[in-house]
Order: structure tokens, then sequence, then C-alpha cells
């Protein structure tokens, strides 16, 4: 089946995100449903998008839950076929959605369809190689994984492979993609780029860049312990403890250096990365939030 705006919904998870989702909700075709799932209990963002906004309905998750789990909440509620995933920094251009629907005819199946990043420096997908390269051809390729700002489920299909289990909630920040996308390809199922279909990514700005050095420090934190958990859940305890150790060595030498020359914010910077992988080892769930 291929896609149609009539069953195509679009999910996008916020916090904090008031000084971008404008831009990415104007980007979509109006007649196309959009669910925003904000994760926190902010009901004057909640009132203001879906006054402005007919083709929006915002759900408050009540608590940050993070990126996985807020997905999951604006999946399980789509009633189409298909749900375009996209982070609040993401700007569609105008015959984005087209060339997905034209790229979905050309193939016979997939899990996934992504569009391809605007930004032929920064490409949104991984090849089996393990190499990233922006490839000059108009029909869908197939790639081992792809970033998790703009991807287009198949929902009935992952529905079948997955039993509804989509994005791990285990992972706060960081790898819920890598892990989704690999559990897709070990159940043999295909993910596609549409290379005619493109998006902007502005990257880091999904949250208030006031909120700069706090979203720092969370991101240090949970990209060690996420990697830790990506690797022991697939590889074993002791594979995640080897490929983490060289970054907590690097990590302590780095906090002493700093604590020395008295830099507070990087001194903070490298106490979260040695945290995050304290926390990880000892089986301790992603529980660092950005205070603010």
């Amino acid at each position: 089946m291929s896609i149609s705006r009539q069953n195509l919904s679009i999910v996008i998870v916020t916090f904090k995100s008031e000084g971008v989702i404008h831009e990415c909700i104007k980007s979509i075709d109006k007649d196309i449903k959009i669910i925003v799932v904000e994760n926190s209990n902010n009901h004057q963002f909640k009132n203001e998008l879906e006054e402005l906004y007919k083709n929006v309905s915002c759900v408050l998750s009540a608590e940050n839950l993070g990126m996985g789990a807020g997905n999951n909440i604006g999946i399980r509620r789509v009633k189409t076929d298909f749900v375009l995933i996209l982070n609040p920094d993401v700007i569609l251009e105008k015959s984005t959605i087209n060339e997905l629907i034209i790229a979905s005819q050309k193939i016979s199946s997939f899990a996934i369809l992504a569009p391809i990043s605007s930004n032929i420096n920064y490409p949104n997908y991984k090849l089996n190689n393990k190499t990233k390269i922006v490839i000059e051809n108009e029909f869908p390729f197939k790639v081992r994984s792809i970033d998790g700002f703009a991807m287009l489920f198949n929902k009935k299909q992952l529905d079948k492979i997955l039993n509804k289990n989509y994005f791990d909630e285990n992972f706060f920040m960081y790898l819920e993609n890598d892990d989704l996308c690999k559990r897709i390809i070990d159940a043999k199922e295909d993910i596609y780029i549409a290379p005619n279909s493109k998006i902007k990514h502005l990257g880091g700005k999904a949250v208030n860049i006031k909120y700069k050095d706090e979203v720092e420090l969370a991101r240090n934190w949970h990209w060690i312990w996420s990697k830790f958990y990506f690797n022991k859940k697939h590889n074993g305890y002791s594979v995640a403890f080897l490929k983490g150790f060289p970054k907590l060595f690097s990590s302590l030498i780095k906090y002493i250096f700093y604590s020395l020359i008295k830099n507070k914010i990087k001194q903070k910077i490298y106490l979260n990365r040695i945290s995050g992988f304290f926390n990880a080892a000892i089986n301790k769930k992603s529980w660092y939030r950005s205070q603010f």
C-alpha cells in the first residue's frame, strides 16, 4: 500500500520548543493531521497550538518522558497506516511529502521510509558498510539506520514485527532510533531513504537556546548512558563496559584537569559523563533530567 495524505499522520514531540515548532508546523500541508506530544503539563502551549492550527491536536504527557516515550504516545494515537515522526526543529520543503508518496510507489514494501537531509555534509543515514555517503540516485535506497529527526513508519508493518513496541523507552535521549532500526533490520525488514524528498534539520534547536548549558549537561550524561545501554542490550555487559571504559578514563582525566583550572562548566560536563557511565554500569535507569 502506498502513502496518501488521507492515510498519513505526523507526530512531533516537543519540550520547551516554542521557538521552533511554528516554523515546523507551517511547513506541513494543512490537510495532514498532526499530533504534538508536549513532554510537560504546559496547558498554555497546548491551547495556543490548537487555536492556531486546525490540523493540530496536542497531548500533554505531564512530565518529560524523553523522545522515545513521547513518540510512542503519539504513534499509539494515530489512526492512519503511515506516520511521519519529526523533531520540532525540522522544516519540510514544499515537495517533501509528495516525494515520499512517489518513493513509496517505487518499492514493494518498507518498514521505514525517510526523507534525506538537505545538508549533504551531514547525511541522516548510515549504509550497511558503516559509512555515510550521499548517493546520487533518484530511486529509494536501502540503509542500515537513519537519524530519528525525520522517519516515516509503515505502522501496520511495524505493528506486525514489533508488536507495537516501537521505541525502547529506557532510552531518554540518544540511540533510541538506532535501537529501533537494528531491531527492524534483525527482523529482515527494510529501511529506505527517499533521495528526492528533502528536509532541513536546524540541529540542536528543539529546546530554547536559553537553556543551552543545562541541555549540554544532559546530552553528555545521556550519550554515555545510552551508549552503554545500547551495547549491553545488543552485545552483552562485558562488551558495553570494554567499549565505554576509554571514555570513562578520558573523562576522569579531563574532570581533574578542569577542576584544577576552575572551569566549572567543563568540570560539570565531564562529571556528568562519569555519572552516566557509572549509572549504566550498575544497571540504574536513565534518571538524569535537566534543571529548568
